[in-house]
């Protein structure tokens, strides 16, 4: 079994205790569901109610029945366990990444994945390099072009001056 943020938690909606959640995951219909656990840092949540409004997922979790217990929860992950075999194709954990080497096309190195940060629209890619500050590169398909885990290599396709910021 594998941890997989599927969302995260942006804002309360009403007063009822709902909460507007981003997508985080290619099958958002199958991981906001009633009745599923998620886990927090805040230990789990489990939705009790799923609405979708403009293309978001609006849930209603057990213990939160008003605004004021749903504003505490602003940014907070959601992660569920899956099994390794029904990770999507563009989902995975993060300690899958740690670690592995981060190459330009060209193969220039540019250091070691020391750890992903989520952040509100993307992750970020914290990459570790000799004798600079870390380099920190958006997680998305235009800049990571390749994922070899057998070669525990990342590709990545940088514009210029990123790795100056």
């Amino acid at each position: 079994m594998a941890e997989v943020v599927v969302g995260r938690i942006v804002r309360p909606h009403g007063l009822r205790g709902e909460l507007v959640v981003e997508v985080r995951t290619d099958d958002p219909e199958a991981r906001f569901q009633p009745g599923i656990e998620y886990a927090t840092k805040n230990g789990p949540l489990k939705a009790v109610s799923v609405r979708w409004h403009q293309g978001r997922p609006m849930v209603g979790f057990e213990g939160v029945p008003g605004r004021t217990e749903a504003e505490l929860l602003r940014g907070v992950l959601l992660s569920v366990d899956v099994d390794e075999d029904d990770l999507a194709e563009d989902e995975f954990r993060d300690d899958d990444l740690e670690g592995l080497k981060v190459v330009e096309a060209d193969g220039t190195e540019v250091g070691t994945v020391a750890r992903i940060e989520h952040g509100a629209g993307h992750e970020t890619l914290v990459v570790k390099r000799q004798g600079t500050h870390p380099a920190r590169i958006p997680f998305v398909a235009e800049m990571v072009t390749e994922i070899d885990f057998e070669a525990e290599v990342i590709t990545v396709d940088l514009p210029p001056g990123l790795l100056e910021l």
